[in-house]
């Protein structure tokens, strides 16, 4: 499978993550897929596994990208994902074999005030700073 058709297939995961159409945002995983979430220290096995771990997820969930970058069998997606209206910056690694995600892991950060140490060197980015 070349970048581009990776690209896609991504595209076409994180669009359908973003609708809720949970059977479409699946398609891109492997049966004996896994799900890694290191922050809080789970494992889940399997397509169906994942699917159904997000389907029974309660918020009401939005992706906004910020980027994707890969190549071959390995792909990062950068993007915002907000729950209820609170925004969460993740990080997406997946693995591809055979064109479809094998394994996948994300990161997840919250949003945190700026520091003053530091404001005399910096721009503000991806929105209005709180203070």
């Amino acid at each position: 499978m070349d970048d581009r058709t990776v690209r896609m297939a991504l595209e076409r995961h994180w669009e359908a993550s973003d609708a809720s159409d949970f059977e479409r945002e699946h398609d891109i995983y492997r049966e004996d897929a896994v799900l890694d979430y290191p922050q809080s220290g789970e494992r889940i096995r399997g397509r169906r596994n994942i699917q159904q771990s997000r389907t029974v997820q309660p918020n009401k969930k939005r992706f906004t990208i910020q980027r994707m970058i890969g190549a071959g069998d390995l792909w990062v997606t950068e993007f915002v994902l907000t729950y209820d209206g609170i925004l969460s910056y993740t990080v997406s690694i997946m693995e591809f074999r055979d064109g479809q995600v094998v394994h996948e892991t994300q990161y997840f950060a919250d949003r945190f005030e700026p520091s003053l140490s530091r404001a005399h060197l910096v721009e503000h980015v991806g929105g209005t700073p709180s203070r």
